[in-house]
């Protein structure tokens, strides 16, 4: 927020109002707050960043709206679509826009899958297989849950903390998908919420796309695969690794290292966006569609 041109960071709040204020005198923050009223309340705050878990998103959403402020909301935009709904009707009503933290879209690997996925280059699209594993759920504290794998606090486990921007990433580059069944289950983690997900789903292209997503795996995997007619696509939802594709005429691969502030080119497009110098990817109606 401090970096983006146009932007300057004018208060923070967080309930320890030691800590808050700790957080401000380090960062150059002229005020600090232990109670979100106060911060929505205050005349030089002109829009909010809710960064606090899924829990309580529509709660501040739903304040920051009737304060008649725009806001940005961490991902995922709530526990479940029906919050979801709830806040976009409420920025609708107040006539201001609600941002969602989706920053890949504005990251240069992900606008370069755009572009190639735009330009045709895959042909017609067939197929998207996407793979994720890692042993996450495993790793945790049965006797101290975090609250990322508390349904309280985060709606679900890491599959919709996770999954949630690969899905975000497949809506960003083909559009709103359809079709969409799965099944979800606890395989093996200490915790109450799902740990392993399989998908099927079809996008706007009609191309047929499958999902497999486990937090309790002896490996790791993160890849994305768009196979089309004339190319084959492939990325990473979590790597910094260089996008690959692969045509008839041979192999080639993007490197497009991620920015050292990994939210700077949102952030940047949320504030050209709100000084009339631009649009914004990542909307509350976009944030909504991956809840869903």
């Amino acid at each position: 927020f401090q970096q983006a041109p146009g932007s300057e960071l004018v208060a923070v709040m967080r309930r320890n109002g030691a800590l808050a204020e700790d957080f401000a005198r380090r960062h150059g923050v002229p005020k600090f707050y232990a109670d979100a009223d106060q911060l929505i309340a205050d005349p030089d705050v002109s829009a909010v960043y809710i960064a606090s878990p899924p829990g309580s998103h529509l709660e501040l959403a739903l304040k920051v709206a009737k304060a008649g402020k725009p806001a940005y909301v961490e991902k995922p935009m709530a526990r479940n679509h029906a919050e979801c709904q709830r806040m976009i009707a409420a920025f609708e009503q107040a006539q201001v826009p609600l941002f969602i933290a989706y920053y890949r879209r504005a990251l240069p690997r992900f606008l370069e899958a755009k572009r190639l996925v735009d330009s045709g280059v895959l042909g017609q699209l067939q197929r998207v297989d996407v793979r994720f594993a890692n042993a996450g759920q495993l790793l945790v504290d049965p006797l101290k849950l975090p609250w990322r794998v508390q349904a309280e606090y985060a709606g679900a486990g890491l599959f919709l903390d996770l999954a949630s921007h690969t899905l975000d990433v497949l809506d960003f580059l083909l559009g709103p998908l359809s079709n969409v069944t799965g099944t979800a289950r606890k395989q093996g983690s200490p915790t109450d919420v799902e740990d392993s997900v399989q998908l099927s789903f079809t996008t706007g292209a009609g191309a047929q796309g499958t999902g497999q997503w486990s937090f309790v795996s002896s490996k790791a995997e993160d890849v994305i695969s768009l196979e089309g007619s004339t190319g084959v696509l492939r990325l990473s939802t979590f790597g910094d690794g260089p996008v690959e594709l692969q045509t008839p005429a041979g192999t080639e691969q993007f490197t497009l290292p991620n920015p050292r502030t990994i939210h700077g080119p949102m952030i940047e497009l949320i504030v050209n966006s709100l000084r009339g110098e631009g649009t914004c990817t990542s909307t509350g109606v976009t944030g909504a569609r991956t809840s869903e």
